[in-house]
């Protein structure tokens, strides 16, 4: 298995828990509007914010057929490229097992995630300039960030716990810190 992802994307949970390993399953990929139905093309918009793709010759094909069309399709993005592919039904003909990955966990600007509590990730899609990436994401990191710091309150206030078990889950549980304007991703 192999995973890609765009550089705009925050990270707040590990995805793999959110993922499904199944060996029929070649591709999972984020969409900007989640339909509905994690394993029906109709109407899907995928980006290729962040897709997960067992290697195989069908996967191979994939991508062979992905990239040589990119090379030749002048003013198209590769996630263009891709979607057409889909489209015009390459992933039916290649045999592709493919799962859209709801934006619950895999969220994004152009849909939100219903749920802090579970999101995994968001993309900073559906923004028209980096610095619009930059302040919605650092906007999002504060938001998810008081998130934390409000449910560690509560288990606080329930639980007796010493002040260095509850430093020890906020690190634990964070992906990333935001400082003078800036996303920085540290350690786990």
């Amino acid at each position: 298995m192999a995973s890609s992802l765009d550089t705009d994307v925050l990270w707040l949970r590990d995805p793999f828990p959110s993922l499904n390993l199944n060996e029929g399953i070649d591709l999972q990929i984020s969409v900007d509007e989640f339909k509905g139905n994690q394993w029906s093309e109709r109407d899907q918009l995928i980006n290729t914010g962040f897709y997960m793709i067992k290697s195989n010759n069908k996967t191979i094909t994939l991508f062979d057929e992905w990239y040589s069309r990119k090379d030749s399709s002048t003013g198209m993005k590769e996630q263009d490229v891709l979607v057409e592919l889909m489209r015009k039904g390459a992933f039916r003909r290649l045999g592709l097992g493919v799962r859209f990955l709801d934006t619950v966990f895999f969220s994004g600007i152009c849909e939100d995630s219903r749920d802090v509590r579970v999101v995994v990730s968001v993309h900073a899609n559906c923004c028209r300039s980096i610095k619009a990436k930059v302040q919605d994401l650092t906007r999002i990191m504060h938001d998810w960030q008081r998130s934390i710091c409000n449910d560690l309150k509560e288990k606080t206030s329930t639980k007796e716990e010493s002040d260095g078990g509850v430093r020890q889950l906020f690190v634990a549980e964070t992906a990333a810190v935001v400082g003078d304007d800036k996303l920085a991703l540290i350690p786990r």
